[in-house]
């Protein structure tokens, strides 16, 4: 998976300095709930130290993980896009360490530098993808019918 270290490396560096400006640096205690899906989505995050597992909520079971983030992650990417609600929850399974990043603010840089804000767009989307894919992967494996596979590599 393109890590955020990787996406914050691609951009321009005076844009990565904009946007590093905005961080501040957050611990979660392990077992914190950092967010959960379909609530509104108005930070994200870049793993510097830990691990986060995202979840997606299936009715009448418990979330299954779908995918653990270590450092360099981007941890959400659903405050880039209308209506800005989650569509995976995340715990920290350890203590995390991160920068965390006001939505609304890197939104407002992202409207006044275009090229800061089609590299973050590219690189999140790239993100989404990956994490959609690992998400299908991940619930075939657990609820899909026997001998079904896994007919989708995860890069």
């Amino acid at each position: 998976m393109k890590g955020t270290r990787q996406l914050l490396d691609a951009m321009p560096p005076d844009a990565r300095e904009r946007l590093l400006a905005l961080s501040r640096e957050v611990t979660f205690p392990a077992g914190t709930r950092i967010f959960s899906e379909g609530s509104h989505a108005d930070r994200f995050w870049v793993v510097q130290n830990g691990r986060v597992e995202l979840d997606v909520h299936v009715p009448g079971r418990k979330a299954p993980v779908v995918e653990s983030l270590v450092p360099g992650n981007l941890v959400g990417w659903s405050w880039l896009f209308p209506p800005y609600s989650w569509q995976l929850g995340a715990t920290a399974a350890t203590e995390v360490h991160a920068l965390e990043f006001d939505a609304v603010a890197v939104r407002a840089l992202c409207d006044e530098d275009p090229v800061l804000g089609q590299a973050l767009a590219r690189g999140v989307a790239e993100v989404v993808g990956h994490r959609l894919r690992a998400a299908r992967v991940r619930l075939l494996d657990l609820y899909g019918p026997y001998g079904s596979g896994n007919t989708l590599p995860v890069p």
